[in-house]
């Protein structure tokens, strides 16, 4: 009956817009941010060639990128009125409700807020991918009764965010872990965060509204949270030896388990297998290989029970977890990673603008005659 009336329920198939950005070939498992393909980025590119590729449409030369990154890093202070608004907030705040007040504040100090030109929508990328790593890790450590550790002027925008964090300069090793999860992250294509993204800038609203409403959406489990609810999972299982009695219990009870299947992609994830390698060596280096050692038990055990296959969610968690960020803070550093593919389809939008508005089929009841308040 769906199909009949023209609903598609969440608009699976539908295709709502033209993108020069991402080319996600779900049949049969491949991804690329502007032709380039997604394992060449995340074992060759760093993150800030990836984030100058989606915003200016060419990877850069040595001059460029030496002049991009010093860019990135003078954006990456954050005003002390921010850092104040976090202190006032309850101790136990969801990260991502700080994250997405951070977001709106800071488009109240920045000098373009309003301007939604091209070259003004550029800028504000710029400043908001590294104002909000910053945000993230200052939140946390202001939560947690510990100062915000100053960004550094001379570690890349990885290295940074993991000093910000923890206080203490990464290993290379996490380092090159960390910054190909971000890029892994950066970019794909009209997920729900993105899309969102995209229908606020239709309104002809600004960046900092329109990337706001993106991490109200990913902050749902079903999307962004994915990835924290595996840690979860792995941290209940414990022990590599319980992992199929687990799995027997969980199918006997219906269970969903998060991290597996994928609404696009039918012939596997290809970021999962990047980061199957990358979550191996980061779990190992820091003498926590049982996580990865889990997650591969996991994987097979319910590949082989009900042909599912993990998404990227699914090795991204012991990979985060191995190198020291919290599970709470999963999410967040997704939105750090995703910065660079949602500002690049804000500016998308603005140059080829329509208001995003689909119909919605009425499913009550039929008209009705009004009856006054003293005769019902």
């Amino acid at each position: 009956m769906a199909e009949q009336s023209g609903l598609i329920k969440g608009l699976e198939g539908v295709v709502a817009a033209e993108t020069a950005l991402c080319d996600l070939d779900g049949a049969n498992g491949r991804l690329a941010y502007r032709g380039y393909d997604i394992d060449e980025l995340a074992r060759q590119a760093s993150y800030e060639e990836v984030a100058h590729l989606l915003w200016r449409g060419e990877l850069p030369t040595r001059a460029q990128l030496d002049g991009f990154c010093a860019e990135l890093t003078a954006a990456r202070p954050i005003p002390d009125q921010l850092l104040a608004a976090f202190r006032l907030l309850p101790k136990k705040a969801d990260p991502m409700r700080a994250l997405q007040m951070a977001t709106a504040m800071l488009g109240t100090f920045d000098p373009d807020a309003t301007d939604n030109s091209q070259e003004a929508n550029l800028r504000k990328a710029l400043r908001l991918t590294s104002q909000l790593a910053t945000a993230i890790c200052a939140h946390h450590r202001i939560r947690l009764g510990q100062e915000p550790v100053p960004p550094s002027k001379d570690l890349g925008h990885a290295a940074d965010f993991l000093f910000m964090l923890t206080g203490e300069r990464p290993s290379a090793v996490n380092v090159r872990a960390f910054d190909a999860g971000l890029i892994l992250y950066a970019e794909h294509e009209l997920n729900a965060s993105t899309f969102t993204t995209r229908v606020i800038t239709s309104t002809l609203s600004d960046m900092h509204s329109a990337v706001a409403g993106g991490i109200g959406a990913m902050k749902g489990p079903l999307h962004g949270g994915a990835g924290e609810a595996v840690m979860l999972t792995l941290k209940e299982i414990g022990q590599v030896e319980n992992v199929d009695a687990f799995v027997e219990k969980a199918l006997a009870a219906k269970r969903r388990l998060m991290g597996f299947g994928h609404r696009v992609y039918r012939g596997g994830d290809p970021r999962q297998v990047i980061l199957r390698d990358l979550a191996e060596a980061a779990c190992r280096q820091s003498g926590q290989g049982m996580w990865y050692e889990m997650a591969v038990r996991l994987h097979e055990r319910v590949n082989r029970a009900k042909g599912l296959i993990p998404n990227v969610d699914f090795y991204s968690a012991p990979l985060f977890y191995s190198i020291g960020i919290p599970v709470d803070l999963f999410t967040p550093v997704i939105v750090a990673g995703r910065m660079a593919g949602w500002t690049a389809h804000i500016i998308e939008q603005h140059q080829d603008n329509r208001l995003i508005r689909p119909r919605g089929q009425y499913t009550g009841p039929g008209r009705r005659l009004f009856v006054p308040l003293d005769r019902r």
